[in-house]
């Protein structure tokens, strides 16, 4: 065990994400620290005007992706270094998206639900190739499902770079 758990994943996520940011180039619009105002308004049930978009923390946008992102994962029941590179995944891409390109990799029914037959797939494979091998190829999926997207011309270089990151840390908290 690496020592650590969803906290420290959300530290790194909210990290990637970045501050606020409109780009007209991005379908999500106003976002900050990765969290849409279509998303903060579903999450919050009020308006997500600039201003409350701006005023988002690390504390505020904590539990929507505890609930919305980490557990669609099963993050808890994942090891955690793997559980960040998908959890960060989930967040760029959605979770059905991410656990599907875990499912495929692992050879679990490709169904985007993290149940307990996904879990069982994880644990063999993992105990098969190890660990470390496992977040390699998941890393490897995800710039694959980067580059079909139509959107990568303009942020491609950026996507790469971030799995890049992501796998370095996943790795450096293989235990």
């Amino acid at each position: 065990m690496s020592g650590h758990d969803f906290i420290d994943a959300l530290v790194v996520v909210v990290h990637e994400e970045g501050g606020y940011v409109d780009d007209a180039r991005d379908p999500g619009g106003a976002t900050n620290l990765g969290v849409t105002a279509r998303t903060w308004m579903s999450w919050s049930g009020k308006p997500a005007s600039e201003t409350v978009m701006r005023g988002l923390t690390p504390g505020k946008v904590g539990p929507l992706y505890r609930a919305w992102y980490w557990d669609k994962v099963g993050g808890d029941a994942l090891p955690v270094a793997l559980a960040l590179a998908v959890f960060d995944f989930a967040v760029n891409a959605g979770p059905a998206a991410a656990i599907r390109v875990l499912q495929g990799i692992v050879g679990a029914p490709v169904d985007g639900q993290c149940g307990q037959t996904t879990a069982r797939a994880i644990d063999t494979y993992a105990s098969r190739i190890g660990l470390a091998k496992l977040i390699d190829r998941f890393s490897a999926a995800r710039r694959d499902f980067y580059r079909q997207r139509t959107e990568f011309p303009v942020f491609g270089k950026g996507w790469l770079a971030r799995v890049d990151r992501i796998e370095g840390v996943a790795l450096s908290w293989v235990g």
